[in-house]
């Protein structure tokens, strides 16, 4: 067998049962079943949980539970928990008594794609420089060794004290007429949130083929490159894809928690902190922009299935990050 009949074996997964290299025909599911069950779960868990929360309101003790003087579960005051009914009508009321007052819903749905918006570039760096670290330790273990614990390491500063002084050092970047803009200390934060389960799930992934399928890339003279890209790589979709889908949730988190911290106006994040304020005459009100938030992140992780969707050759079971 020659170099290129064996490339083109691995690309056909006809060598061993490569990890992620090609779909089993005879266990696919049918698609259209498949989503309609995931949706109805969903469904039936947003309505789970909508049941649970009136039931609480109509059970639970007005002053909430309290154990050895801490309050553990809420109060069910109409103040601290307004109906589901409420929350949902007052989406479709005005966001305030003014006479040229946006209603609530498109208000959100503004925020939510600014957000949203912001989100997305820090998602897009987070991945590129995920992945430029995965194939970096991948391809040298001393890199490996040396970036790793930094990596995890990272994780532990907290957000809160860091999104301020990001912000101070941006707004001090003069490179000739460019001007860092608040947005962007926004971006950079939702991307250093991200890049953490990305280059975790791809290292696994570009580690996971197996010793006799590298042996044999080796063995006819298959260069790094050409193996990352027709062994490795496809292999790694399995661990890469709920990387992506954690990584775009964190974006999602890191984009509203900067927001607040910085005031950043024009986002959702900024939102919650303004719409709190109201909660004493209007209690509905501080929900609709959580409602907002939760769209933002169902928007993310949609959009990271729809790859998923274009890779589903490769996907013969994904591996949780």
């Amino acid at each position: 067998m020659s170099v290129s009949e064996a490339l083109k074996a691995v690309d056909a997964g006809s060598i061993g049962t490569v990890p992620g290299i090609v779909e089993d025909s005879t266990r696919r599911p049918l698609r259209g079943a498949a989503f309609l069950r995931r949706f109805g779960l969903g469904a039936l868990g947003v309505l789970l949980l909508a049941v649970v929360w009136e039931l609480y309101k109509a059970l639970g003790p007005a002053e909430g539970v309290i154990v050895g003087g801490v309050t553990v579960l809420p109060r069910t005051t109409d103040l601290a928990m307004p109906h589901v009914v409420d929350m949902v009508g007052r989406l479709f009321e005005p966001v305030s008594s003014a006479a040229n007052a946006l209603p609530m819903w498109m208000a959100v749905l503004q925020a939510s794609a600014f957000s949203l918006g912001v989100a997305s570039v820090g998602w897009i760096a987070g991945v590129i420089v995920g992945l430029f670290l995965a194939l970096l330790m991948q391809r040298f273990l001393t890199a490996e060794a040396a970036l790793f614990p930094w990596i995890v390491l990272s994780q532990t500063v907290p957000l809160i004290a860091i999104a301020p002084l990001v912000r101070r050092w941006g707004a001090q970047i003069e490179i000739g007429s460019f001007e860092w803009e608040p947005w962007m200390s926004v971006a950079l934060i939702a991307s250093y949130l991200a890049f953490f389960p990305i280059s975790i799930g791809a290292l696994r992934g570009l580690n996971s083929p197996d010793t006799n399928h590298i042996e044999l890339m080796r063995s006819y003279g298959v260069g790094w490159w050409t193996t990352l890209f027709r062994l490795r790589l496809p292999a790694s979709v399995p661990y890469l894809l709920p990387a992506l889908r954690l990584g775009a949730a964190s974006a999602v988190i890191g984009t509203i928690v900067a927001e607040v911290s910085i005031g950043l106006r024009g986002g959702i994040g900024r939102m919650v902190v303004e719409f709190a304020a109201a909660a004493g005459g209007d209690p509905a009100k501080p929900y609709a922009p959580i409602f907002g938030a939760v769209l933002v992140g169902l928007v993310a992780a949609g959009f990271v299935s729809l790859i998923g969707v274009f890779l589903r050759r490769y996907r013969r079971g994904e591996v949780p990050a």
